[in-house]
């Protein structure tokens, strides 16, 4: 997967809080395309920007 982290979240949010799927559902609303993803290694979850075609030519 490439893209750009724009965010990052503990994994350790309260229970039934999700600040990272919030986060992403309102930069989708501003019309970017997002995904959450869960880093293990760090132990958080990232919001990443999915890569244009612009993005993706060298």
């Amino acid at each position: 997967m490439s893209g750009k982290v724009l965010e990052r979240f503990p994994a350790g949010a309260p229970r039934g809080s999700w600040p990272a799927e919030e986060y992403a559902a309102a930069r989708r609303a501003e019309g970017e395309r997002v995904s959450v993803v869960m880093d293990l290694k760090s132990d958080a979850f990232l919001v990443v920007a999915e890569a244009g075609d612009e993005d993706s030519r060298a």
